[in-house]
């Protein structure tokens, strides 16, 4: 009886442990991004910058349906780039798995959308979040950059920013409505406090490797 109920004072413990970690995350992501995230209706106020960064996702998803997160994300990178907002687009994505090449894709839809190929630089080792914020300045150079994806992921970009000193704002593409964005919003709970603990621990990308140049 006495391990049982040590067991459940340990649940009850963690849980609540857990949920103060994440009120801690998910207020300190609402004041690092608080006045930097902007649409398409405050377009005229965002700061210019070098470049944009597109945070990656999958084109399709495993059902075979083209995936809204995905092309909202374009729309938006094509419409800040010819709005004058850029003069570089960074799509930044997953390219581990052989067949699978989140920033080709992002690429090829964004010349289909009238930007110039020349424009564009493939990230092909923004595994996560943090390292398509981070690869950015430090790889790309980019000291001043927007961030594209749904208003909730360019918040938590934002405080990575914040966190590993980057100047960035951000610009929310359309969100996404229906089962998908549940569950990609519950997701999304844990990656505040994960992104927590990588301002934390400074924790650094996978990889960095050489720096590369910006399109003029």
């Amino acid at each position: 009886m006495n391990n049982k109920a040590n067991i459940r004072r340990l649940i009850a413990w963690g849980t609540l442990a857990g949920l103060l970690v994440w009120g801690v995350a998910d207020v300190s992501i609402r004041i690092a991004s608080s006045g930097r995230l902007y649409d398409k209706t405050t377009m005229e106020q965002i700061p210019d910058a070098r470049a944009a960064v597109v945070l990656g996702c999958a084109r399709i998803l495993k059902d075979g349906s083209r995936n809204q997160f995905y092309g909202y994300r374009i729309r938006a990178a094509a419409e800040l780039y010819k709005a004058g907002k850029v003069k570089a687009i960074i799509v930044s994505g997953d390219n581990h798995v052989k067949g699978y090449d989140e920033p080709s894709d992002m690429k090829e839809d964004l010349v289909s959308a009238g930007i110039p190929a020349e424009k564009i630089v493939c990230d092909y080792a923004g595994f996560r979040t943090l390292d398509s914020v981070v690869r950015a300045r430090k790889v790309f150079g980019a000291e001043k950059f927007i961030v594209i994806s749904q208003p909730f992921h360019v918040r938590r970009a934002l405080f990575l920013a914040w966190g590993f000193g980057c100047d960035a704002s951000g610009y929310a593409a359309e969100d996404v409505r229906g089962i998908n964005s549940v569950m990609t919003l519950l997701r999304e709970q844990l990656a505040k406090i994960a992104a927590l603990m990588d301002v934390v621990i400074r924790r650094q990308p996978k990889f960095l490797g050489e720096r590369e140049q910006l399109p003029e």
